[in-house]
């Protein structure tokens, strides 16, 4: 077997393998055989067709079959002997037979040889945030909402009630289009934006009152319409007040008194934002990465990520992308990420491979242990099964590398701590 590898990109190779007669008429005699077996010709018993009569009818295909063959096998054996690190399945661009000689030319796209440029200088802040009594009863107002009550109020809508009206939708000329009465429409002014014509014209009205709204055509050709939205009801929320038999309430018996609450509640705060802040670090250290080392990346990959955030994205969308939006745009708009994944994939690979990091079964006992202590349900020996199973083995294997790596790097560049404010969002 002779070998020529061609480098056509930083990302690309051909391989062209010459197998000679001895190393190929093997796999030709046992593929005549088999089709000798199954094939039937009029004027031949099953099993008694000639040999040059089957190499008439079947030649071609079973030359393809045999070079398919030959050249999944005889990659592999290359691949392993060259150090080849291939990024997408080899694809036969050609082949041709004779006599004495079979040649297979494959194309494939490799993983890039570069280097990790140093990044002991790097320096990058981490948010630090620390929650406030206020954080706490800003939750728990969050959560009494929804065990709230609308009640009626006499006074002008203010920014948080809801409107209950009739509405009427009417032309430009003022005339009352068909079936576009609607009754009792509850309008929730606080999400609402500030500069909605609904939510400017309804602040400040009362009951009883009816207002006109005027909508804009949002495109040409459109034409401009107006609502008569008679108002019958403004409805404020009223908080239950928080004391135990509340919280027993709400809580389904988990705690029994409002201390109890606050601080389970305190807990949460402070460790979804503690997860914040390591994702953050996390996003800004793989960023400074991407950018500092414009590693050549293999389109296969870039692929492979495409269709992984484009799946995400349907999922999160009920199983399909809305029959407004076109799936190639949106590939086109997802593609800048999907390289970016796949760039950061090739540098932190390289990284673990300097570092000669792996994970042991040992790694994953330890990493069920401590998710274990998270949730007392749990048990370890349960956990450490299941990620020991097929079915979970890689993805525990990949969270615990991607953890060593990000070790790694944080062991060896500076971070620095900021205090920060819990971002508030409106109650």
């Amino acid at each position: 077997m002779q070998k020529n590898i061609t480098n056509v990109s930083d990302t690309e190779q051909k391989l062209e393998i010459i197998l000679s007669a001895e190393e190929f008429t093997p796999e030709i005699d046992h593929e005549i055989d088999k089709a000798r077996k199954n094939i039937e010709i009029k004027g031949f018993r099953k099993g008694h067709v000639p040999v040059a009569m089957i190499k008439k009818v079947m030649g071609p295909a079973i030359e393809a079959s045999v070079t398919e063959k030959l050249a999944s096998k005889y990659f592999v054996e290359i691949s392993e002997a060259e150090n080849i690190r291939p990024a997408s399945r080899a694809e036969l661009q050609d082949y041709s037979f004779d006599k004495d000689k079979l040649i297979i030319t494959l194309s494939y796209q490799i993983h890039p040889d570069f280097e990790v440029k140093d990044y002991s200088s790097y320096s990058f802040v981490q948010d630090i945030y620390t929650v406030s009594d206020e954080d706490v009863e800003r939750e728990i107002n969050l959560i009494l909402k929804g065990h709230g009550t609308l009640v009626p109020v006499e006074g002008p809508c203010e920014a948080k009630d809801t409107i209950i009206a009739d509405l009427e939708k009417m032309d430009a000329s003022g005339n009352v289009l068909e079936d576009q009465k609607t009754e009792n429409y509850h309008f929730n002014l606080e999400y609402l934006p500030d500069d909605n014509p609904f939510h400017i014209a309804l602040l400040g009205k009362k009951a009883g009152e009816t207002v006109s709204v005027d909508i804009k055509p949002e495109k040409e050709g459109e034409e401009a319409y107006r609502y008569e939205v008679a108002i019958k009801e403004v409805k404020r929320l009223e908080l239950p007040e928080l004391n135990d038999e509340l919280v027993k309430e709400i809580t389904k018996q988990k705690f029994e008194s409002t201390d109890d609450f606050r601080e389970d509640v305190r807990g949460q705060l402070e460790e979804h934002f503690s997860n914040k802040s390591e994702q953050d670090l996390l996003e800004s250290i793989s960023t400074k990465f991407i950018e500092e080392n414009p590693v050549p990346t293999p389109s296969a990959m870039v692929d492979s990520f495409e269709n992984m955030l484009l799946e995400n994205a349907k999922r999160q969308m009920g199983g399909n992308l809305p029959p407004s939006m076109d799936e190639s745009e949106f590939r086109v708009s997802i593609r800048p990420n999907a390289e970016k994944h796949a760039r950061w994939m090739l540098i932190s690979q390289k990284i673990a491979e300097l570092n000669k990091l792996e994970v042991t079964d040992d790694d994953i006992k330890a990493y069920a242990e401590k998710e274990a202590q998270k949730n007392p349900e749990l048990k370890t020996d349960d956990l450490v099964n299941t990620y020991l199973s097929t079915e979970f083995r890689d993805y525990i294997t990949d969270t615990i590398l991607k953890d060593k790596i990000y070790g790694i790097i944080k062991s060896s560049v500076t971070i620095n701590g900021e205090s920060k404010p819990l971002p508030q969002h409106d109650e």
